[in-house]
């Protein structure tokens, strides 16, 4: 009996050998996930997104994660009667579409991420880029063939204060933020993109990776005619296919380049349709996605 039991327990132990040196390289290092797409919705992939960010904490990593949530938010402005409108591949945020962004964000989808953390100890703590000074915004008017847009409560990010997030993660703590942010100059709230929240505090807190889930397995090398995901690039080969970038794609990519110009070692887009694709992305050679690495770093291992 013993032997077949040694035997069984012995690729368990192969795995763990296998995820040192990650693990020693990750060690104390700051990680931000962007929490979107498909795992936020399928009941077994948050269950896992939960797994694998409690894993990096107890692993020695300190995690913050950042969500938004499009389709919670179109689902309750549906009860609510009001229309969702996207321009420029962001959500018009009327003043009544924004206190119920507020509510979902914050009072639901915020809440069941910290629920699914803290069944495995205290350890998330949820808050909005509201607290704190944590996120300050303006209003956001993009250009659309040369003519403003207005979007209503959509924000630009003009400053960040990590200080609040920073004593979480001393105290062992896991931030969960939901990318709402105060308004620098008129005291209402913003509606902010998640993935460009999310890049911004990765630059701010000096973090080791960004990593962004989202339903696609990572940048394609030519979409829709093949289906090639480009395993890694540097900094000024991604910012020469943004233009070409689908809307859903653009601030995923535009978020990662500006975490890797700004100090984030990695930047990755990974597949949130894959069960534990954070672990497999952080501990493991193949990695499952697009990872962007600085122009400094081209040649160096990842």
């Amino acid at each position: 009996m013993s032997g077949t039991r040694r035997h069984t327990a012995l690729p368990k132990a192969q795995t763990l050998v296998e995820a040192l040196p990650w693990l020693t390289r990750h060690h104390g290092k700051t990680v931000v996930i962007k929490f979107g797409g498909n795992a936020m919705v399928d009941e077994e992939l948050k269950a896992a997104f939960a797994q694998d960010v409690v894993f990096l904490r107890h692993a020695g990593l300190k995690p913050v994660v950042v969500h938004g949530g499009g389709p919670q938010i179109s689902a309750a402005l549906d009860r609510h009667g009001i229309v969702s409108e996207f321009r420029a591949g962001l959500r018009v945020t009327t003043e009544d579409a924004m206190d119920v962004v507020r509510m979902v964000l914050a009072g639901q989808v915020q809440r069941e991420l910290v629920g699914l953390l803290n069944r495995h100890g205290p350890l998330a703590v949820g808050l909005t880029g509201e607290d704190a000074h944590t996120i300050t915004a303006v209003k956001h008017t993009p250009e659309i063939d040369g003519t403003p847009v207005d979007l209503g409560r959509v924000g630009q990010i003009t400053a960040l204060d990590t200080g609040a997030i920073e004593a979480l993660l001393a105290d062992g703590r896991i931030p969960v933020v939901s990318s709402i942010a105060r308004s620098e100059d008129d005291g209402h709230v913003y509606n902010v993109n998640a993935d460009t929240a999310a890049a911004a505090l990765a630059a701010a807190l000096g973090a080791e990776t960004l990593m962004v889930l989202t339903d696609v397995e990572g940048l394609y090398e030519d979409w829709p005619r093949s289906e090639e995901v480009i395993s890694r690039l540097t900094a000024t080969q991604l910012e020469k296919l943004l233009p070409e970038l689908s809307s859903g794609m653009a601030p995923k990519m535009q978020g990662c380049l500006h975490a890797v110009r700004n100090g984030v070692r990695t930047a990755r887009v990974i597949d949130g349709r894959v069960q534990h694709s954070i672990l497999l992305e952080i501990f493991t050679d193949e990695g499952i996605g697009t990872m962007v690495v600085p122009d400094s770093a081209e040649g160096a291992s990842s």
